[in-house]
């Protein structure tokens, strides 16, 4: 199973951006589904994008054309560029590889936060 460690949180004005990384080690990471999660306090953890081993992208709504996921296959690691920043973006945001049928890896979060 392979294991994720998030870096690149941190606190950011509103409109601002970051960039958020997610190394995997442990596991052929080219075959992994990735995806960035989040969870805010009191709420459900949503999927805020998704890409393929082929490269695909989904997103959802909220954050369609101010995020952007990638992947570097050599370096084992994806990125989500976070830009104009809503205090409402604020969560941990969390990384995740599937590959079905087996259970996904998940790493330990990174705090985003958007404030003034």
């Amino acid at each position: 199973q392979v294991q994720l460690v998030e870096s690149g949180g941190g606190l950011v004005q509103p409109g601002g951006s970051l960039r958020l990384s997610c190394a995997a080690s442990g596991g052929t990471f080219r075959i992994y589904a990735m995806g960035w999660y989040r969870q805010a306090p009191g709420k459900e953890r949503e999927l805020v994008a998704s890409i393929s081993s082929g490269g695909s992208t989904n997103y959802v709504d909220s954050v369609k054309g101010r995020f952007s996921i990638s992947r570097d296959n050599v370096k084992n690691t994806v990125y989500l560029q976070m830009n104009s920043l809503k205090p409402e973006d604020t969560a941990v945001y969390y990384c995740n590889a599937a590959r079905v049928p087996y259970p996904s890896s998940w790493g330990q979060g990174t705090q985003v936060t958007v404030s003034s």
